[in-house]
């Protein structure tokens, strides 16, 4: 059994965590013995999932509830194969039980030129990684090591684990009562988490450590506005504001689509949840509720998936305007010391850092550094970490470079490109709310991953389902247009 760095999707070495940052991790995590045993249940919570639910709700749950709960940080090593963390625990086992209990196909292949194009980069490029990354980074106090051909093995197997929620749900959770059953999930979810969070907020954030047995991160940023950030299970205070955010948005989106007698108590529901991501005590996630809420509600469905395909096109394309220095970040920041001078401070913080990571991944620019914090920017003399990087795009793109950052948010981001196609069409007059509203949480998070690294299993689920609502939109299209020749195809007579 093992302990590791980072965002608890991959390996330290293959996430680039800092030698220190490692030990810090471990320092903070002593997993006890219900950790580990919460890692080896799981499996067997999903088995019940799978046999008593429909493959719908068995995958969100299985997916949504170990994101939740299961322990972070703490993960069983075993030989050969990756980790098994509470982010590809409920992956694998929802694999596991769709082929073996429903017995159905999964299909891996996109089914389009540009999302074959994506997977080919996504599984090729840790190989070109390693490639170009042999040499050790030369450090008086001890160089860091080049790459070797099992650590491109080993990206490839975490990134094959990271994405199966997106086929999974591709393949359950298309129609519209599947994306249904994914808000009410959401706003269930807000519901029951709203306890321990509410508790940490109180008594700052313990249920992990009571738990578990360890604090997963720095504890010193939990606290803020004179009171704390609720974490509990969660990597960071960020990721459960965010999670806030998701179920503000699901309770809306039910709320507008309900008949009349039932809005009260989904009324109820939005105010609760609003109230819960303000306890969050989180700036960004808020904004990203303030703008969601009159989308959500006044906008119509095709408005929403536009909007959503324009912050997809925006993410896709910040890196190469921040490298061009097109993104007025000093005029941002000066907005930013307006409202609050200390995330202010933090904000050009995370500026600067992004500057200089930037600057380095430009030395290897299409293939990264791969990990080892190989992208980091170390003292020359003693290797201490100078850099920081926080959002997913920077870590990302020094990691793997261009050619992996296109295929990874090239991947999560096709889905609301592809949706936006259909819906421009006659055949998104068919489109559902839950549809649209789905869209826009997902590229809500994608905006996040900008400032934040909270890529996680339920972000690739959502983009999944939203490329499988996309796919069946196309078929309806194809299905008219064919329709539409055979009536205008002139009869034969015998003249």
């Amino acid at each position: 059994m093992a302990l590791r760095c980072g965002n608890g999707r991959n390996r330290a070495s293959v996430l680039g965590c800092a030698p220190e940052q490692t030990s810090k991790a471990r320092s903070l995590a002593s997993p006890n013995i219900i950790a580990y045993l919460m890692l080896c249940v799981w499996p067997v919570v999903a088995w019940t999932l799978w046999t008593r639910l429909d493959p719908a709700r068995a995958l969100i749950w299985t997916i949504l509830g170990g994101y939740l709960i299961l322990p972070p940080i703490a993960a069983l090593s075993l030989p050969v194969v990756p980790d098994l963390d509470k982010f590809s625990i409920p992956s694998l086992t929802a694999l596991l039980f769709a082929l073996m209990l429903r017995r159905d196909k999964i299909g891996f292949d996109p089914g389009t030129t540009p999302g074959r194009i994506l997977i080919a980069m996504f599984v090729l490029s840790p190989f070109a990684t390693v490639l170009t990354n042999g040499e050790p980074i030369e450090i008086e106090a001890g160089d860091i090591q080049g790459l070797r051909i099992y650590d491109s093995v080993a990206a490839v197997a975490n990134q094959a684990i990271a994405i199966l929620p997106f086929f999974l749900a591709r393949r359950y959770l298309a129609s519209a009562q599947a994306m249904r059953a994914v808000l009410v999930a959401l706003v269930a979810a807000g519901f029951a988490y709203s306890g321990p969070m509410l508790v940490e907020v109180v008594m700052s954030p313990q249920i992990n450590v009571w738990v578990y047995g360890f604090f997963q991160h720095d504890f010193g940023q939990t606290m803020r506005g004179g009171g704390f950030r609720p974490v509990v299970f969660l990597p960071h205070g960020l990721w459960v504001a965010f999670f806030a955010v998701m179920c503000v948005a699901a309770a809306l989106t039910l709320l507008r689509a309900a008949p009349a007698d039932q809005r009260p108590k989904y009324t109820v529901a939005v105010v609760y949840l609003a109230l819960l991501l303000v306890i969050c005590k989180s700036a960004g996630p808020m904004l990203y509720g303030l703008a969601l809420a009159p989308m959500i509600l006044l906008v119509g469905r095709r408005a929403q998936v536009m909007i959503a395909a324009v912050l997809a096109v925006i993410v896709m394309a910040y890196p190469l305007l921040r490298g061009a220095y097109l993104v007025p970040v000093d005029q941002i920041v000066d907005f930013a010391r307006s409202l609050n001078p200390e995330r202010a401070h933090s904000l050009a913080f995370r500026i600067d850092n992004e500057e200089r990571l930037l600057a380095r991944a430009a030395e290897k620019p299409w293939f990264g550094w791969g990990g080892y914090a190989r992208g980091l920017i170390h003292d020359p003399v003693t290797g201490r970490v100078l850099t920081i990087g926080d959002g997913a795009w920077i870590i990302t793109l020094g990691m793997r470079g261009w050619m992996g950052y296109i295929a990874e948010f090239g991947l999560l981001l096709l889905p609301l490109l592809m949706l936006a196609r259909e819906a421009w069409g006659r055949a998104g007059r068919s489109l559902s709310p839950y549809v649209a509203a789905v869209a826009l949480v997902l590229a809500v998070n994608a905006v996040d991953l900008l400032p934040n690294a909270t890529l996680i299993p339920f972000t690739w689920l959502l983009a999944g389902a939203v490329f499988g609502a996309a796919e069946q939109l196309r078929s309806a299209r194809v299905r008219d247009l064919r329709a539409a020749v055979t009536i205008r195809k002139p009869l034969r007579t015998v003249i």
